[in-house]
Formats: structure tokens, C-alpha cells, sequence
């Protein structure tokens, strides 16, 4: 029996006015403005439901969170979006994968759950891609753009969605397999809801995941091929880590429950660290073999016609109060911190760090305050 896998119980969210955009547009568009890496991914199209036996492979997913990113803020509104090819390729040797990957999003069904004319409970059926257009004829390489509309049923979705996750760039790039994406966005939406658990039968992890039903019919397999390579990339590429509980009838798996827990200060440092490290030993820094990697091989960098933000290079914690002149801490506080007294997280901050909190700078110091304040809230609730 499927439990828990509809959102949290919550007051019911209040549909946007006609012409306006929901909560989740609106911190895309706040996230865009500021550049960087994070980006603003709806609620509804996190959990929208494929087609029985049809998923995304992981280009796939990659490109349609890159567009997402890309048309930030204005997803919602029925005018076309355009990306530079070279944005998508990172590093792969010719564009046809680009057309194929166009192709699956065309192509690929979802489903909602709908009213028909009459009101009577109906399904939905709809792809993500009304149109697209890929330039052929390059000067370069890697010169040529392409551009895309929403269909208007997904435009509906993007536009009403209240809640939202926020997700990192670098990671979305930096996964090698599509379940533990598909994972990662799960858990990033459930952490921003403040429900840090999902829990469902197997045919709810297979629709959460996109599994299709004739792949890893063998719990041991799925186990092993799809949980645990999930996990171990998420543990270090996300900025919260993840377990799972199995519940079983007899000697039968019949339900998972994920946990999803926000990592601590070091342990944000060291996935930031991971991201400004090139991909190719990643695998071997997993597992915790050592493998060599060339000098001068860094992180992804932003996409050509993204603001450019100067990096707070010299941003220090304070030792004070962070209520004045410390906008930036002080909204991370007040948006991640769940209600608590800043400056008592602050100073929960402080303690917890010691003397490493006198080195830390910049990006990493925001992903250390954001990742405890995150922490903070998660095993202490609202006050």
C-alpha cells in the first residue's frame, strides 16, 4: 500500500491569480537575478508522473533542468526560451546527442490527475516540449543556439506550483545516474517543505524514480544497481545526505522510507569542495581510492549569458549581531533557520565551527551557514 508519497499535510496552497506566477517562479526569478549556481526547480514538475514504462534518461533530465534554470522566472509565460548549444554539450564530441535529447522530451508522455468536461475524475496526458528549433548550420562548432516553448499544460503546472527546490547547477551535471537525480530532486523538495521523509510501496519508488517496471524486478538488484549508487552520489554531491529503511512482510520488501538529512558545516564544505573538482576522479574519491587528476581541470563553469556576480571572496561571519550590515547571512537565517533567533543560530555557528570559522570565505562560507541553519531547524523544529 502506497503511504506518504503526496505532499506534506499542509494549509492548502492558494492558487496564483490568473496572469501571475506562484512562489516557485517568483524565487527563480529572485535566484536568477543573483546569479550563481542555484536555481529554482517547481514543486509539480519534480513530482509530475510518467507515463507507465516511459522515463528520462539522464541527458535528458540534464537538458530539462538546464531549460528550466535557463528560462528561470518566466517558465511560466507562453513565449519561447533559447540556450546556447555549448552550454549543453560540456564536453561531448559532435551536437546530434542535443537532437536526440530534444527528441525524448518531445516525445516522452506524463500524466496528472484531472478532471474531464463532465468533472468527473480523469487523467492527463501531455509532454513537457511544444516546439523546438536547433540551429544546423554552425560557424564554430559550437556557436549555435536552440530554442523551445513549454506546452501550455506544463506552463499551467510551472505557473500554479507553490513550492519548489532549490537545486545546485553543478550537481544536476555532476550525477552519473538518472535515479539518484531524480532522488536528489525528491530530497531537495522534501527538505524545503520541512518533511524530511518519503515513504511509499515499490510501485510509488518506481514512478518517484522513473523505474520502469521490467528493470530490477529482483529487490536485491534494484538494491544494490539503483539505492546504493543513488546514496553514495548524493552523499557527495548534494548538500544533505540520504537513508533508507526497508519495511518488509515476511522476508518481502514492500515499502522504502528515504530520510533526508541537511549535511553539517564541514561536511558542506567538503561537497563544495568536491564540486570545484573535476569529474574525472570522482568516482575514485567516492570510493576512497586516489586517482590523479590533471592540474587546472576545475568546476563547470556558467553558462555564456549568465550574470556575471562578483564573488564575495572576503566575506567574513561576523562576531557580532547579524542584523546590521549583513544582509546576505541574515536572509540565509531567516529563510533556512525555521523562525529560530538569527543570532542564536549564529552564535550556535560560531561554537560549532571554532577556530576554522576564522579562514572561511566567501561561497563556502554561505554553504556552511545555509547548511547549518538548514540543520538547525531540522533537528530542533519551530520554536
Amino acid at each position: 500500500m502506497e503511504t506518504d508519497v503526496s505532499p506534506i499535510a499542509e494549509a492548502p496552497e492558494e492558487k496564483p491569480e490568473e496572469g501571475s506566477p506562484g512562489r516557485a517562479m517568483r524565487v527563480a526569478t529572485a535566484l536568477k537575478a543573483k546569479g550563481g549556481d542555484e536555481f529554482a526547480k517547481p514543486g509539480s514538475i519534480i513530482e509530475i508522473k510518467f507515463v507507465k514504462g516511459e522515463s528520462l534518461s539522464l541527458t535528458a533530465s540534464r537538458l530539462l533542468a538546464l531549460m528550466i534554470l535557463t528560462a528561470g522566472g518566466d517558465a511560466w509565460e507562453d513565449r519561447p526560451h533559447r540556450i546556447r548549444k555549448a552550454d549543453i554539450r560540456r564536453g561531448h564530441k559532435g551536437n546530434e546527442r542535443i537532437t536526440e535529447m530534444l527528441q525524448e522530451l518531445h516525445r516522452t508522455l506524463f500524466a496528472v490527475d484531472d478532471k474531464s468536461w463532465r468533472g468527473k475524475k480523469a487523467t492527463l496526458l501531455f509532454s513537457l516540449i511544444s516546439r523546438s528549433k536547433e540551429e544546423t548550420d554552425e560557424e564554430g562548432g559550437e556557436t549555435g543556439w536552440i530554442e523551445w516553448e513549454f506546452t501550455p499544460d506544463a506552463r499551467k503546472l510551472i505557473q500554479a506550483s507553490e513550492t519548489y527546490a532549490v537545486l545546485n547547477r553543478q550537481a544536476v551535471l555532476g550525477f552519473r545516474s538518472n535515479y539518484a537525480l531524480k532522488l536528489y530532486e525528491l530530497g531537495a523538495l522534501r527538505l524545503h517543505r520541512r518533511q524530511a521523509t518519503w515513504r511509499g510501496d515499490m510501485q510509488a519508488l518506481r514512478a518517484a524514480l522513473g523505474i520502469p517496471p521490467d528493470v530490477y524486478t529482483d529487490f536485491a538488484q534494484l538494491r544494490r544497481k539503483v539505492l546504493e549508487k543513488a546514496k553514495s552520489e548524493i552523499d557527495q554531491l548534494a548538500h544533505f545526505r540520504v537513508e533508507w529503511r526497508e519495511i518488509r512482510q515476511g522476508r518481502t520488501v514492500t515499502e522504502i522510507e528515504f530520510r533526508f538529512e541537511p549535511k553539517g558545516a564541514p561536511e558542506v564544505l567538503e561537497t563544495v569542495d568536491e564540486l570545484d573538482r573535476h569529474s574525472a576522479g570522482r568516482q575514485a574519491r567516492r570510493e576512497g581510492a586516489v586517482e590523479s587528476v590533471t592540474v587546472g581541470q576545475g568546476a563547470i563553469p556558467a553558462p555564456r549569458g549568465a550574470v556575471s556576480v562578483k564573488k564575495p571572496s572576503e566575506v567574513t561571519f561576523p562576531v557580532g549581531t547579524l542584523r546590521f550590515g549583513h544582509d546576505d547571512l541574515l536572509e540565509i537565517g531567516r529563510r533556512h533557520g525555521g523562525g529560530w533567533d538569527v543570532d542564536l543560530i549564529a552564535n550556535g555557528f560560531r561554537e560549532h565551527m571554532g577556530e576554522r570559522l576564522e579562514k572561511l570565505r566567501g561561497a563556502k562560507l554561505i554553504a556552511a551557514w545555509k547548511g547549518f541553519c538548514e540543520g538547525w531547524f531540522n533537528r530542533r523544529g519551530r520554536p
